[in-house]
């Protein structure tokens, strides 16, 4: 695909699936590539329809190589603050989605491509992906909220060492650290294996959902105390929904509930 079209979308039941279509580049961040990430963002924010969101790249051998350092050759150092601002901004929709977002990693994320895994909520690995910070070893630092998410997922002493050694870990060494949450079996895609995986979502109640994610979202800034009380908050939206109802009904009728999302 062309860098007209960076990025393409389709669509698995409730699940919409947001590929990074620049093979040849190992699906670099372009700028393109992040416009499109922020505009297909903000479109499946406001669809009913989709109940989650999973990000994967083209090919075998990719998930995100980091920035497309081709076209930052040619930046200028204000070029590249716009262009770190524009990490924020437009993943921003990703990040603060309603929706679970899902991470399919089918081979290397290194750099700002696990920045982007790490804006999602959950993240699959295929067996041969390889995961890095490598930014010191170029000069800089993760400027794309690497710093700042890999500590809270993995701890301060483990964020301090992937990013201070420039560590690269495979599949399996990401798993134990946690990093990520699944390896998918050899010989499986990848995609196809998060699809499935990812189901109890695709088929779960959204409201219950949404409240979860922004319950823990919301005590990663606050004291436990404080925490607690906006748990409450997000609880009470659940429990006026209908979908607890028909939770409640299916439980009484032996069979599986039908979420609709109200």
């Amino acid at each position: 695909m062309s860098d007209d079209a960076p990025v393409s979308l389709t669509r698995h039941g409730r699940v919409a699936v947001l590929t990074l279509d620049r093979e040849a580049r190992m699906n670099a961040l372009s700028r393109a590539t992040l416009l499109a990430l922020g505009r297909l963002g903000r479109e499946l924010a406001d669809d009913a329809s989709v109940r989650a969101i999973v990000l994967t790249g083209a090919g075998d051998k990719a998930f995100c190589a980091g920035a497309d350092l081709k076209e930052r050759q040619g930046m200028t150092e204000n070029d590249v603050r716009v262009q770190v601002d524009l990490y924020r901004s437009e993943l921003a929709s990703l990040d603060r989605s309603k929706k679970p977002v899902v991470a399919a990693i089918n081979g290397v994320a290194l750099g700002g491509g696990l920045e982007l895994a790490l804006v999602c909520d959950l993240r699959v690995a295929a067996p041969g992906a390889v995961l890095g910070l490598p930014e010191t070893t170029l000069g800089i630092i993760p400027g794309a909220g690497g710093t700042q998410r890999i500590a809270r997922i993995v701890g301060e002493a483990r964020a301090k060492e992937l990013i201070l050694l420039g560590r690269r870990l495979d599949a399996d060494e990401a798993l134990r650290w946690g990093l990520v949450n699944r390896v998918s079996p050899a010989g499986t895609s990848v995609l196809d294996d998060t699809l499935a995986w990812l189901a109890p979502i695709a088929d779960g109640a959204p409201i219950a959902q949404a409240a979860a994610l922004a319950a823990i979202e919301a005590s990663y800034d606050v004291p436990l105390a404080q925490g607690l009380e906006l748990e409450k908050v997000f609880y009470d939206a659940c429990l006026r929904s209908e979908d607890r109802v028909e939770a409640l009904r299916a439980f009484a009728e032996k069979r599986r509930p039908v979420f609709q999302g109200r």
